[in-house]
């Protein structure tokens, strides 16, 4: 037996498992009628091929028709789960992996206008300040029928032969009863602590009717709310002991914080740039409190902290749940003795905030995450080896190398600068942001494990690419920022980029025309404002930086914030113009009439990049596609097979920004999903 702490059994009430690891209950967003179907399936299979212990499904499935989904949740409250879950639950099993579900009642962390339009319910009626919506207050009815939802919840996933259960209790309906700050019922659920408790004890005790005494019941919950008012870390505690006293919970999941707010919710599950395993130290407080089951994740990305969480005692099992987005197959590496080729979580959110707009969960630089059904984690060999010369070591660029090596073949990267990163390298020398450039270092370790030659200070002409004898070119060059969107004085802005870079000092009065909303903008400002200058920055939207989404926004708001820095929307720059010394800056609006002028020491422009692609035009001719791309075959996962000139001596493509402006994620997704059918 390995003596790898994480390596070790652990067993759970009637349960064993066979290592430490586990990924705690999040969602997703990938049911499809809020069921768990094939895409769902893949993503938990995937890792329990992998190795992990446990895998724990649903984030928040909703146990009532008044707890409408905001986050895609797989609806617990319908029979029809039975049959979906137990599929999952099947196949999971296959693999010796423990499968369990998160139940929960959104209470008013939800909307009205979702689903069926019923009232939100909670013990309060405070708004909610992410989701706005103004609950009703909950009545002796409404109690009693959502205790009945739990249960019935419950027995369907009995039945689906889960492992068990984890009811969800921060932010939710459950704690907040917990919480003084929303709790203002009278009564046997109003009050005391004791009261406020009541309706979870309730709870259990009608699930633990339905269920029994051996199927696992868990909870994930907030042990200090860190806010004013609320839940203090006294009273989390003596929660603790009151939930293992009762005889009906078999393991605790502890948080600590609140998720009410972005900014709440952000330093619950903490982002790019902020401390690694910031509540792993009270988790194991709760641990050594209560000498019970005790669970935690929370930023905990790499082995060596989440080995620590078990070794020193802190935790029976720990998360590593957007770990295992970057890498489902962590366990598996680890047994392996290859912990130096895991892929690094780099902490960008991609894949949670993505969920709070809407969307799927997608990790930054793993694109086969969230589509095992279509992309594969792990590329499979080639049938013919052929040469690959690819041009740009950028994120697009590394990812193509990595994958074409990984199917056999020959590679070759021509890169003009003195090394790999393009604007991930940029990007990476804010200390917020520094994380990311792991995206490129561990590309270029798997590249040299692969025997992929790369040639740094090489501006490649299509000369230099042809002399190589390709038999595929892959354009991966980039672009270049682009400033000229001023009706007059494009000669007096500089861009964000020559902020970033150092090629240009900061100004003492600086405004910021951000037009693209994405990090660039904000990085500069963050830069400039650090030097103690003025700034504003500009935008033509409703709300700035609107391609940064709300988790990894907040440290950012959090620093401009500190520095007096003016968010201004809705407003254009439409001019500039020089002034004696200074600069007028001359803006406009989208909604008409009005003009506004600043008088400022510089401007900066932030509006995107366009393609660098000089060179894909150069090779198109004596290419055997000319350039094109069988989209259908792209997205059904076939080979490009397209032939317009018989001539032609290789095949040419172009990825990523080269294309168009995109982020770094479509550059990376772009490589995988054509070279690993090349």
């Amino acid at each position: 037996m390995s003596s790898d702490p994480l390596l070790q059994p652990y067993r759970l009430k009637n349960l064993n498992l066979k290592n430490r690891l586990i990924i705690t209950s999040h969602e997703p967003a990938y049911p499809e009628d809020g069921m768990p179907k094939e895409r769902y399936r893949a993503y938990h299979v995937e890792r329990a091929r992998a190795g992990v212990a446990m895998t724990m499904t649903a984030g928040s499935a909703s146990v009532a028709r008044d707890s409408p989904p905001v986050f895609n949740n797989i609806l617990a409250w319908k029979d029809e789960v039975v049959g979906w879950m137990k599929q999952l639950t099947d196949e999971v099993h296959e693999h010796d992996c423990a499968v369990m579900i998160q139940l929960t009642h959104l209470g008013r962390r939800t909307r009205w206008d979702k689903a069926d339009w019923l009232p939100v319910v909670s013990s309060s009626q405070e708004r909610e300040a992410s989701h706005k919506a103004f609950p009703k207050l909950a009545e002796d009815w409404d109690i009693a029928r959502i205790i009945e939802d739990y249960a019935d919840a419950a027995e369907r996933m009995k039945e689906a032969g889960l492992d068990g259960i984890e009811l969800q209790a921060y932010g939710h309906l459950m704690d907040q009863f917990w919480s003084p700050l929303t709790n203002d019922l009278d009564g046997p659920y109003g009050g005391s602590l004791e009261n406020r408790l009541r309706f979870t004890f309730d709870t259990l005790k009608a699930i633990r009717a339905r269920v029994g005494d051996e199927f696992i019941v868990g909870i994930r919950y907030t042990g200090d709310e860190e806010l004013t008012g609320g839940l203090t870390k006294e009273d989390g505690l003596e929660i603790s002991r009151r939930l293992r006293d009762s005889g009906m919970v078999d393991f605790l999941n502890v948080i600590r914080g609140h998720i009410d707010t972005d900014a709440g919710l952000t330093d619950v599950i903490p982002v790019q740039g902020m401390r690694s395993a910031p509540h792993l130290d009270f988790a194991g407080e709760v641990r050594a409190a209560t000498n019970f089951p005790t669970f935690h994740a929370a930023k905990i990305q790499d082995v060596a902290t989440a080995r620590h969480a078990i070794a020193s005692g802190k935790l029976d099992m720990v998360g590593m749940t957007r770990a295992h987005m970057a890498d489902p197959h962590i366990v598996a590496k680890i047994m392996r003795g290859e912990e130096d080729r895991i892929r690094p979580c780099v902490g960008a959110n991609y894949c949670l905030d993505r969920i709070y707009q809407g969307g799927m969960a997608l990790c930054l630089h793993n694109p086969a995450t969230g589509r095992e059904l279509e992309q594969p984690q792990i590329v499979p060999k080639a049938g013919e080896r052929r040469r690959v010369v690819i041009v740009g070591a950028g994120p697009a660029g590394v990812e193509a190398a990595r994958v074409a090596a990984e199917r056999g073949h020959e590679v070759i990267v021509h890169e003009a600068a003195p090394h790999a990163g393009g604007q991930i390298r940029l990007a990476a020398q804010s200390p917020r942001r520094a994380e990311m450039i792991q995206i490129i270092q561990w590309r270029l370790s798997e590249c040299e494990r692969l025997g992929v030659t790369f040639r740094y200070n090489s501006f490649a002409d299509a000369e230099t690419v042809e002399a190589d004898n390709p038999d595929v070119v892959i354009v991966a060059t980039g672009g270049l920022p682009h400033t000229d969107v001023l009706d007059a004085g494009n000669e007096l802005v500089i861009s964000a980029w020559d902020i970033l870079a150092g090629d240009a000092q900061p100004g003492q009065n600086v405004l910021i025309y951000d037009d693209a909303g994405d990090y660039a903008g904000l990085q500069a400002a963050e830069k400039i404002a650090e030097t103690g200058a003025k700034v504003e920055i500009v935008t033509r939207d409703r709300s700035f930086a609107s391609e940064v989404m709300a988790m990894s926004l907040t440290p950012f708001i959090r620093a401009l914030q500190k520095r007096d820095v003016t968010f201004t929307v809705t407003w254009k720059l439409d001019a500039a113009r020089r002034d004696g010394n200074a600069l007028t800056a001359v803006l406009g609006t989208d909604y008409g009439g009005v003009t506004r002028e600043r008088n400022v020491t510089q401007i900066v422009v932030n509006h995107g990049t366009r393609p660098l692609d000089d060179l894909y035009f150069d090779l198109r001719a004596g290419s055997s596609n000319l350039g094109e791309v069988d989209y259908e075959a792209l997205v059904a996962g076939q080979p490009q097979s397209v032939r317009h000139n018989e001539d032609g001596r290789y095949q040419l493509f172009r990825i990523g920004d080269a294309v168009a402006a995109r982020n770094t994620h479509a550059a990376i997704y772009d490589a995988l999903r054509l070279v690993k059918d090349i």
